[in-house]
């Protein structure tokens, strides 16, 4: 699902803080101090005041690349996803090694080119400020410019985030939902995240989320199954069997109407029964889900709202303790030396999704 002006938050929302209080610490104290980092929306600016034109300009120029530009706001959107739901938003996916979470096959297929743009805006970032913004806050600014030259919602992405110093283990990268799990499923994921929607319970920051599939591409073998237990009425699915044949890497737009701009088209695929994913099109047929999807495909003011809200929210998880502002958003600062417990982890994800 895999990422942007949206935002929306989570239920571990902590206040926003004056930028007064928030200034960067040095590098050093960043990577040795065991306090939870605070964060705010001006957390940089008085350090890097120019940081949003930075990322702003960079983003702009990625998106007008005709070699599949367009589609930057979606892999960066993904990779923002697939970051924060394991153990939060800490560019632990970024990491580069035999442990990296990109080996996983949950993460199959990250964009290559919104992943080289994230450290193309650091060392930009970084040559004009200095070492005082994390690939984290990188990551999750980038996002929201994104979401919003795309035509979405502005997210106002609190900062002040540090980079974890090893990739997320095995077992939380497979917390990550699969393209044909149930709603059921789905709601529980979210929930266990600290993502359980609204003050009665809605399922809000799901369904909300999930609109993040209005722009991207989906491999044909992520909706294999889609395909395979069509009834033989479903024109839509016979339409997808017919395009994908039997290659599983033949790429679907996500949003059949308007694939390259953030709006609420995904919610009018849905409600005409034109969901590519098992886990979008299920949306609409459990009672709990359905009369968001219905509202948000009615409502584009509300989608964009409550994405935000619900961005916000994703971006605020499981901020923990430590880390360090990376020089090289692919590798961490210092020699990478595993634990043998953290090892043991990542072996027993790489067996689980073989």
């Amino acid at each position: 699902m895999t990422t942007t002006r949206r935002g929306s938050g989570v239920v571990l929302l902590a206040m926003l803080v004056a930028a007064s209080s928030a200034l960067p610490l040095p590098l050093e104290t960043m990577t040795n101090d065991t306090s939870a980092p605070i964060l705010s929306v001006d957390f940089h600016a008085l350090s890097c005041p120019n940081l949003h034109g930075m990322v702003s300009s960079a983003v702009w120029a990625a998106r007008s690349n005709p070699h599949g530009g367009a589609q930057i706001t979606a892999g960066l959107l993904r990779i923002f996803f697939h970051d924060c739901f394991p153990q939060g938003c800490d560019a632990s996916i970024l990491l580069d090694g035999w442990n990296s979470e990109k080996h996983k096959i949950q993460n199959q297929g990250l964009q290559q080119q919104a992943l080289d743009l994230i450290e193309r805006i650091r060392g930009t970032v970084h040559d004009k400020c200095g070492a005082t913004v994390s690939c984290a806050d990188i990551l999750a600014l980038a996002t929201t410019h994104a979401v919003s030259q795309s035509g979405g919602p502005w997210i106002s992405m609190p900062m002040g985030r540090r980079d974890s110093l090893e990739p997320a283990p095995g077992w939380a990268v497979e917390t990550l939902p699969r393209p044909d799990a149930d709603v059921n499923t789905l709601i529980t994921s979210f929930r266990n995240k600290g993502l359980g929607g609204d003050d009665k319970g809605n399922p809000t920051d799901l369904v909300a989320l999930s609109g993040a599939h209005t722009v991207g591409k989906a491999r044909c073998g992520s909706f294999r199954d889609r395909i395979d237990r069509r009834s033989p009425n479903d024109q839509f699915a016979n339409r997808l069997a017919g395009f994908c044949g039997n290659d599983d890497n033949r790429q679907q737009n996500l949003d059949v109407r308007t694939p390259d701009t953030f709006d609420n088209m995904y919610f009018e695929d849905l409600m005409k029964r034109e969901g590519v994913l098992t886990t979008d099109q299920g949306l609409l047929f459990d009672g709990r889900t359905s009369w968001l999807v219905d509202g948000f495909a009615k409502n584009k003011g509300w989608f964009f709202g409550q994405f935000a809200k619900s961005m916000e929210k994703m971006s605020k998880l499981g901020m923990g303790q430590g880390g360090e502002i990376r020089s090289n958003c692919f590798r961490r600062n210092t020699g990478v030396q595993q634990t043998a417990a953290a090892a043991h982890d990542d072996d027993e994800g790489l067996a689980a999704s073989a």
